[in-house]
């Protein structure tokens, strides 16, 4: 692929569980990573961080306790496995990756250089 790409959202019901992805086509390992989201009519908003080695993983506390971030560096490949989603959490999903220059702990969309093509998750009540 020319460009990340998140994927697996779609329409589930409230307390459902549902993981996305996104697929890095380049180098991976060194990557500072992360979720953000937008819901129809408000801001782009962070929700997720993960450093290049796991070494530390921060949430939005609107998500802390249902989210969980995760990297598998071999696949070049960033997950978020969402528990108990509420319909607060409709918003399209997009990743997002730090190669060079990254603040520790950055939730800033303007620390981020490369974007994937977001994902829909939808949250019905």
């Amino acid at each position: 692929q020319a460009q990340m790409a998140a994927s697996g959202g779609g329409l589930v019901p409230a307390g459902d569980s549902l993981t996305i992805s996104c697929k890095s086509p380049r180098p991976f390992h060194n990557y500072v990573m992360a979720w953000f989201r937008q819901a129809p009519g408000a801001e782009r908003e962070f929700v997720a961080y993960i450093d290049a080695l796991e070494r530390a993983i921060i949430y939005s506390d609107s998500v802390k306790g249902r989210f969980t971030i995760s990297r598998d560096n071999g696949k070049s490949t960033l997950y978020l496995q969402m528990d108990n989603l509420k319909p607060e959490d409709t918003a399209v999903y997009f990743c997002a990756a730090c190669i060079s220059n990254c603040m520790a702990f950055t939730k800033a969309e303007s620390d981020y250089g490369y974007w994937g093509q977001g994902t829909q998750v939808t949250v019905s009540t």
